[in-house]
């Protein structure tokens, strides 16, 4: 009998007892409110966001739902569909859209309805009219036409009053076969020049309740200038909301190129905007600078000449304004317009997260005149006239994703364009070759002896960028007329912080519908969880302060974070090895994720969302040989050559996902892991330490699996994919019941640590050192370090009854014994499991098994281990040292006990054990 078993019945009243404090406290019903994260916007150009439901409560074929605003429960348009469901096929969650609005509630409420109805609104929705050619979409205030084929991919955008102010826009890319880095290359570099090569379009809308709309551009890049083979797959998501006059987009690009010959040099979104008819003093340029900062010109000044044209008109210009009637102007100026020079073209270019510089000229051949720049621009541009109207476009987090740039062209003629720059052709070429030639390590041997001194796993070919990802996010806002700056910097705000609805953190909670194992902070805390809670908030700030003092931006960097701290450079170790980028090593993001559904902070909002944006991204390969696996840390995002699923696990992307309403990028990077497991077939990643790497052969029948490390991963894709209902859903059903079935008839469970998993049938078998399953021993401290405790206490809360109760058993076991004496190890499995480490951030196991036993002796065990063993201590010092002068290149806090392992765990489980054993501190 296993101690699960034994323990079982003492614990059921106390497990009765708390179920039914938690039914006692679940939500009330058909009600659930929102509220804007910080504080509420000045204006809603439209927004989707997530709403969760508790289990059984609301079957999805007969729920509607409707939307009310404000204390006053005004009716509010809104569409609605399903993002996940419970087994019974009941809502899970729901996503909703909200359009465009001049009024903007403080909060909302989503009424649930189960006695008929329907989810259609009474207010007008937007209208897609699709032909063979093309998608056009009006959403009462704007009109956009999508090619599904071409070089364009807007044809047109159209305001209400029928003026067209953008068109023929295109994505613009630049780059070269070499860069001049030293001076004996003396190589003849070719350059390229490209455009968008559409291979289809496709439009999604709700034809019942079309509140918003989505167009999904695929294709890649076609060479212009230069011979060369079409690369670098796009993806653009465009989303238009009913009553909204804005576009927003969201763009992917993936690296399919050779980092040795394929430098990217440039990469844009350039518009068309028509000029024609508007005379060139009412013609307006505006860029963005910081903090709401706009600078204000005009294509020919009529300010600070040596003749005063009149203040009225002078007001005019400077405010966007139609001047008054030339006539009504001094003659000393009207007569002499034909001196006053005409500025045709303008860029704004943001090379470091510190600076951008800003030019003009009049024309093309003629110099540059240097205009005063600044430090962080907000990365709008807008370009247009007082009566034709004009198009702004801006970049989320310009700056931080710099190098990045605004430039503003031909604007004195009847069609100007407005392009911005995802990478900066002003910058150096993208160069992503290998930061070192791999020093001699030939030999696996010479690899480990490496990874002894720099924490490096490197191999040749593994090194490689082709197959990663970038998304950034842009926004289009149309106008029938220059908008007043004050508008422009209302909009700079909301393109860097697009509005996000959310549900309060106790009723998420309570729904259950993203894990039972974090637990919002209750008003009678005691005094350690008080100091825990201090704690916490302590790492959250430290790394969003070290962001910002560190630079940690850049077009591929923004989002991540270090792993490990130089105490004697004061810096981080961003040149050494595994210890440079962190790259989720023990899920800082679940730490991030989790603390932000317990506090509903705003800032915490945004800082786990930029990391998970970069995480699924940029660490993650997308296409090719390693496809589905991430790249573990190291100086370079995929510069390491251990390839895994555990950075790749979609857990660290749950929780955004749901509550942004289903993002539909981050639902194609749930969704494509759904063949990570075939990567196994081109990565074996134990091939390094092997007893018989000359013998072995992968076998798809017989693929060694950590049951850990690597099934966890997997067990998130597969859970994921089945509560969203997903293409596949009901292949990751299979895999996930057969896996779970498989792992509970190994003899010693989760200690068993190795698995032959069979790819066609998704069982796993006893490892080949214990084929008649004998109970195999081998535990490591990374295996449940990457998200399994996490999937497992969701898939017990998914399968309820259903989960096989030796399934619950092996992993209660695993939980019991990792943090037990060897004594205790031995005696249930006849040898101990050896030095392990990581036992604070595994205090969480231990809690997790004596809230389901109901054992407050496994508690106190809990807490003993979280805070006397290894990680953070009560006496670390909890605060950060000023670092300045000639120390440090710049002043920093430093905080040199901090590691990010340590950071990740610490919080972690301090989340996780004050959600399950709080009473036994």
């Amino acid at each position: 009998m296993s101690l699960w078993q034994a323990l079982r019945i003492l614990a059921i009243l106390s497990v009765s007892n708390t179920a039914s404090a938690q039914n006692s406290n679940s939500s009330d019903g058909d009600i659930v409110a929102v509220k804007w994260l910080g504080d509420a916007p000045k204006l809603n150009s439209g927004t989707t966001f997530g709403v969760p439901w508790p289990r059984g409560k609301y079957p999805a074929n007969t729920t509607t739902f409707a939307g009310r605003g404000g204390d006053s429960n005004d009716e509010v348009p809104l569409q609605s569909w399903i993002t996940a469901s419970w087994p019974d096929d009941s809502i899970k969650w729901t996503a909703h859209a909200l359009g465009g609005s001049e009024t903007v509630y403080k909060g909302y409420k989503i009424v649930a309805s189960t006695i008929g109805g329907n989810n259609t609104s009474s207010a007008s929705g937007v209208t897609v009219v699709e032909s063979a050619s093309e998608v056009t979409i009006n959403t009462g205030k704007i009109t956009a036409a999508f090619p599904k084929s071409g070089n364009v991919i807007v044809s047109s955008i159209k305001t209400a009053g029928g003026k067209i102010v953008g068109q023929n826009g295109q994505l613009i890319l630049r780059s070269q076969s070499g860069v001049e880095d030293d001076e004996e290359n003396e190589t003849l570099i070719d350059k390229f020049q490209f455009e968008n090569s559409i291979d289809n379009a496709t439009v999604e809308y709700d034809k019942a309740n079309p509140i918003r709309s989505l167009v999904t551009v695929r294709g890649t890049h076609r060479a212009t200038i230069g011979t060369h083979a079409d690369w670098l797959p796009f993806v653009l998501r465009f989303y238009l909301y009913a009553d909204s006059d804005a576009i927003r987009i969201v763009h992917t690009l993936i690296f399919d190129g050779k980092a040795d010959q394929d430098f990217v040099a440039g990469i844009g979104i350039r518009f068309d905007v028509p000029l024609a008819g508007e005379e060139l003093y009412n013609r307006h340029i505006r860029l963005a600078g910081p903090d709401g900062g706009i600078l204000h010109e005009a294509v020919q000044g009529i300010t600070g000449l040596r003749r005063d044209p009149g203040e009225e008109v002078r007001t005019a210009q400077f405010n966007g304004e139609e001047t008054p009637d030339i006539s009504t102007w001094a003659s000393t100026v009207s007569t002499r317009l034909k001196w006053i020079p005409t500025w045709s073209d303008f860029s704004l270019t943001q090379l470091s997260p510190d600076g951008f510089t800003l030019k003009k000229r009049t024309k093309a051949g003629q110099g540059w005149i240097k205009i005063p720049g600044g430090t962080q621009s907000g990365g709008l541009a807008y370009l247009g006239g007082a009566n034709q109207g004009g198009l702004a476009i801006a970049l989320r987090d310009f700056w931080k994703r710099y190098p990045t740039g605004l430039d503003i062209s031909n604007s004195a003629s009847d069609v100007g364009q407005i392009t911005l720059w995802l990478y900066s052709p002003s910058a150096e070429p993208m160069d992503l070759r290998p930061f070192h030639d791999g020093l001699g390590e030939d030999t696996y041997a010479d690899q480990l002896d490496a990874l002894d001194i720099t924490y490096e796993d490197w191999e040749g070919g593994y090194d490689t960028p082709s197959g990663i990802a970038r998304t950034n996010e842009v926004f289009l806002f149309p106008f029938d007329k220059t908008p007043s700056a004050d508008t422009l910097s209302t909009l700079t705000n909301y393109a860097n912080e697009p509005p996000v609805l959310t549900s309060d953190p106790g009723y998420i909670q309570q729904t259950k519908a993203i894990g039972s194992y974090w637990a919002t902070i209750p008003d009678n805390s005691s005094t350690e969880a008080l100091t825990i809670e201090k704690n916490l908030n302590f790492l959250i700030e430290y790394y969003q302060g070290q962001i910002s003092q560190r630079r940690w931006y850049g077009f591929w960097d923004h989002g991540d974070i270090m792993h490990t701290y130089d105490t004697d450079r004061h810096t981080w170790r961003y040149d050494i090895g595994g210890y440079a980028w962190d790259n989720s090593e023990l899920s800082p993001n679940l730490f991030f994720w989790n603390y932000f559904l317990r506090t509903g902070r705003a800032d915490v909002f945004r800082f786990a969302e930029a990391h998970a944006r970069h995480t699924g991204e940029v660490d993650v390969y997308h296409i090719g040989p390693f496809k589905g696996f991430g790249t573990r840390h190291g100086v370079q995002h995929w510069s390491d050559s251990s390839k895994q699923i555990r950075v790749s696990t979609p857990i660290y992307r749950q929780v955004f996902y749901y509550l942004s309403g289903g993002d539909e990028r981050v639902g194609e990077l749930l969704h494509e892991l759904m063949d990570a497991d075939k990567a196994f077939l081109t990565v074996d990643p134990r091939r390094k330490v092997r007893q018989d790497n000359g013998t072995y052969v992968i076998d798809p029948e017989a693929l060694d699996l950590d049951i850990g490390l690597d099934w966890s991963g997997l067990a998130s894709t597969w859970l994921i994919e089945w509560e969203r209902r997903g293409p596949r859903w009901e292949e990751a059903q299979s895999k996930l019941n057969t896996t779970i079935h498989s792992i509970a008839n190994l003899k010693n469970g989760f200690v068993t640590g190795l698995g032959l998993y069979n790819l066609y049938t998704s069982n796993i078998a006893p490892p080949a050192t214990d084929p008649e399953n004998n109970g195999n021993v081998k535990v490591a401290h990374l295996t449940a370090s990457f998200g399994l405790p996490e999937i497992i206490s969701q898939i017990a809360d998914y399968l309820g009854d259903d989960l096989p109760e030796a399934f619950e058993s092996a992993w209660l076991d695993y939980c019991y014994y990792y943090g037990a004496s060897a004594a205790e190890q031995t005696a249930r499995y006849g040898k101990s499991f050896g030095s392990l480490n990581l036992r604070q951030g595994h205090s969480r196991l231990t809690a997790y098994a004596a809230k389901k036993l109901g054992n407050s002796t496994l508690a106190a065990r809990a807490w003993n281990e979280y805070f006397n063993t290894d990680g953070f201590l009560p006496s670390s010092p909890w605060t950060t040292e000023v670092v300045n002068g000639s120390q440090a290149l710049v002043p920093v806090d430093e905080a040199a006990w901090v590691t990010t392992n340590d950071a990740a765990l610490y919080g972690l489980a301090g989340i996780e054990n004050l959600a399950q054993v709080a009473y036994a501190l």
